[in-house]
């Protein structure tokens, strides 16, 4: 049985090969002083920066930059683009990039009239912002995160060696965003497959969660379907407007909240992953994918009915003459080639951990109650041994 819930979602989307027009719409609304955030400068090559700048000075608008965000921001650089939202007066503050850039913007957003430390306030306390909330808008140029549609925001602190994200309310998601398939095109293999594995842990981490007959579930495996098609598609042709569409629609509407009402939702392979990622700075997608396999095998037995529904319903397993927990497996089975022939890091040694930081990671991991199995230390420990 669904229980209750309200659900609402302010994000005005601007999708499409022209969705940059968009901006034209929109950036009348705020003042003069626009923050246009961004990472290492690779939208300057593809000629998006160009573009958005000319509609920010059609616009009449004053810039100014925070550029080098990183793809784990840290709440170093977190404390850098405070200041420069100070210096500017932003009004707007405008991120131009992937999840990352999106999720700097909304952490810059709530922390420039704080009166706390950022840090302390929002990702150990997970305190809600009391003060000021500057207004972000982004223009999308790499898909997985769905931050584009939520309040996400995930920073990392290395002198803690935490990863931590804050799902901030509805007042802090973006007011609008700016999604041209195109502007995904140039992204390099490794980031796009990355950014593909990352829209699926989203859906499967609500996904395993509960034994109702829940609406939710039919459209995740919808989704699911259409990112598997759509993901052969795209690196095989990376140019597929169709196919990157698609994945970038699917992305949304992953973690845009819809599908998590009704549901108990995991997250615990994000915060695995946010572990190992705080430890080897390693890159969001390929962490979960490298500890994906493993947590799953782990709580199959805790919640088979499901992941046999899923082998069946996603992967078209044949339950015919097979037990429930033969279905299941040969469910992650198929799931786990698919991975591999993606070219997704299936262990985390791939990504820079070493045996000495087993200790540390298990202590970073968050634990979380809303899946099939709640984890204690030693089954942490038990996961993460495996993902080497």
């Amino acid at each position: 049985m669904i229980g209750n819930f309200t659900y609402c979602n302010p994000t005005k989307l601007y999708f499409g090969k022209n969705a940059l027009e968009g901006l034209n719409e929109e950036l009348p609304k705020y003042g003069k002083n626009v923050l246009l955030v961004y990472g290492g400068g690779s939208i300057k090559k593809n000629k998006i920066y160009d573009q958005v700048v000319a509609l920010l000075k059609q616009n009449g608008k004053q810039i100014f930059e925070d550029a080098g965000v990183m793809p784990n921001p840290t709440s170093e650089k977190l404390k850098e683009g405070i200041e420069r939202a100070k210096a500017a007066n932003a009004d707007l503050i405008l991120a131009v990039g992937g999840g990352s850039v999106c999720d700097y913007a909304k952490a810059v957003s709530v922390s420039v009239h704080c009166n706390d430390d950022a840090w302390d306030k929002y990702f150990i306390r997970f305190d809600e912002p009391t003060c000021k909330i500057i207004p972000v808008g982004c223009v999308l140029t790499m898909v997985g995160t769905g931050s584009e549609m939520n309040g996400g925001a995930v920073i990392t602190n290395h002198e803690q060696k935490l990863k931590i994200g804050h799902v901030f309310g509805e007042n802090v998601y973006p007011k609008f965003s700016v999604m041209n398939p195109e502007f995904t095109f140039t992204l390099p293999k490794y980031q796009m497959i990355s950014g593909i594995y990352d829209i699926m842990s989203h859906i499967l981490e609500q996904y395993f969660s509960g034994t109702d007959d829940n609406t939710s579930d039919y459209i995740m495996e919808g989704l699911l379907r259409s990112l598997i098609h759509s993901a052969d598609i795209a690196v095989e042709n990376p140019t597929d407007y169709e196919a990157r569409s698609n994945i970038m629609w699917i992305a949304t509407w992953a973690l845009n909240t819809l599908v998590a009402k009704g549901k108990t939702t995991d997250w615990m392979v994000h915060m695995l992953a946010q572990a190992v990622a705080a430890h080897t700075d390693a890159t969001h997608g390929m962490t979960l994918a490298a500890v994906s396999m493993p947590y799953y095998r782990y709580i199959l037995p805790y919640g088979t009915a499901k992941f046999a529904r899923y082998a069946v319903n996603v992967w078209g397993v044949d339950p015919e003459g097979k037990s429930e927990t033969q279905v299941a497996n040969e469910g992650l089975a198929a799931m786990e080639a698919w991975m591999k022939k993606l070219g997704l890091v299936m262990n985390i040694t791939e990504l820079g951990a070493t045996a000495g930081m087993l200790d540390g990671m298990v202590k970073s991991t968050l634990v979380m109650d809303g899946g099939y199995k709640v984890m204690d230390e030693k089954d942490i420990r038990t996961v993460l041994k495996a993902s080497y």
